[in-house]
């Protein structure tokens, strides 16, 4: 019953409809009673429609009440309605405007990644095309000839001072070398080659399969081992060169195959008077020929260095001699110092005495004292 008077306070039509329903059905149900109660006389009547008035009466209040408090209820609904509303256009703009300074932030995050990637992407175009030079490159026989000669050049003139070697020499036997270090006498010169066989190399890494690597591999090891009579054939006859001649690889990759792979390349190498080296090893037997060049040059002057030695023996012995002289005058300075010492001592003595007389009879005879002494 309360859930359907809560209902109907919340409908202000359908209580009015009701209302109006109720009254119709009151008039119908008064006039029955008169047109029953006709013959049974008026007082039973009368009593009836005071009692039924009664009942209007009630009913007529407790619908004014209801239509009050369907008006109070009505405005407390639409208060809260308002509120409700309110609060959640309030927390809808919030909702809206956090959501808005986090796109922004989204979007700035996301253009500055977007600029990274754009940069990196230059970087790696600007690579690729560095790369794509670099094989076209080393796929040209004379470039790569010329790639290996300039990064063997450059390692030379970084190590060794500029008298120490010469470019593109020619030999006694009408041999044009790549590079001709020059080692201090006894020692012969040392020839440096830079070039590589390349092709195999590459054929041997780029096999599509086993059977076809092993066949590149034959023919890699098979042109590095005439490379390596090449050189020995050329250089090596010629006069004032010295074992073993240089084969430059600029490449650290190939000369770490020959090692693990095929060390009897490198075996056969040496036995022919050919080292083969890398920028790394390379680098390290420069060092090594500069250590041998300034040896020499500590050689060539060492009678420069004993001259030079005897005038620091004469200086040392003239400063000895000083400083002997020095020590006597010391010692006599410090004999005459002792002497001047037992001088003031005896001015002391002497000051003390005569401030001890007492001026009396007698002070004639303390002064004859005082002579005496």
């Amino acid at each position: 019953m309360e859930e359907q008077l809560t209902n109907l306070s919340q409908s202000p039509l359908l209580l009015v409809g009701l209302s109006a329903a109720l009254a119709i059905l009151l008039t119908l149900f008064v006039g029955w009673l008169i047109r029953r109660q006709a013959s049974d006389g008026g007082e039973g009547m009368r009593a009836q429609l005071g009692r039924l008035s009664e009942q209007q009466a009630q009913i007529q209040g407790a619908l004014g009440q209801m239509a009050a408090g369907t008006q109070s209820g009505h405005g407390e609904i639409q208060k809260t309605l308002n509120q409700r509303l309110d609060d959640m256009s309030k927390k809808l703009g919030d909702s809206l405007e956090q959501s808005r300074e986090k796109t922004g932030e989204s979007l700035k995050t996301l253009a500055e990644r977007l600029a990274l990637i754009d940069r990196a992407q230059k970087n790696i175009e600007a690579l690729s095309q560095e790369v794509n030079g670099l094989q076209a490159l080393l796929s040209n026989k004379q470039a790569r000839g010329a790639f290996g000669e300039i990064q063997m050049q450059d390692l030379v003139k970084t190590y060794l001072p500029p008298s120490a070697y010469g470019f593109q020499e020619t030999l006694s036997n009408h041999t044009r070398v790549d590079c001709l270090i020059h080692l201090p006498a006894p020692n012969d010169d040392i020839a440096v080659d830079s070039k590589f066989p390349l092709e195999n190399w590459r054929a041997m890494n780029e096999a599509p399969d086993a059977e076809a690597k092993k066949i590149a591999g034959k023919l890699f090891t098979a042109a590095v081992s005439k490379h390596v009579r090449d050189i020995a054939e050329k250089y090596l006859p010629a006069d004032n060169i010295a074992k073993p001649a240089i084969m430059f690889l600029p490449s650290e990759a190939i000369y770490m195959d020959l090692h693990t792979k095929y060390p009897d390349i490198i075996d056969k190498s040496f036995r022919a008077g050919v080292a083969i080296v890398a920028p790394t090893t390379f680098m390290a037997t420069l060092h090594t020929m500069r250590a041998v060049m300034k040896d020499a040059q500590m050689r060539e002057q060492a009678h420069v260095i004993q001259r030079e030695v005897e005038v620091l023996l004469d200086d040392i012995n003239r400063l000895d001699e000083r400083v002997k002289k020095l020590d006597t005058h010391f010692e006599q300075s410090k004999r005459d110092i002792g002497q001047i010492l037992i001088s003031t001592n005896k001015i002391k003595s002497r000051s003390e005495k005569i401030g001890d007389l007492q001026l009396d009879d007698g002070a004639d005879e303390a002064a004859e004292k005082i002579a005496e002494n």
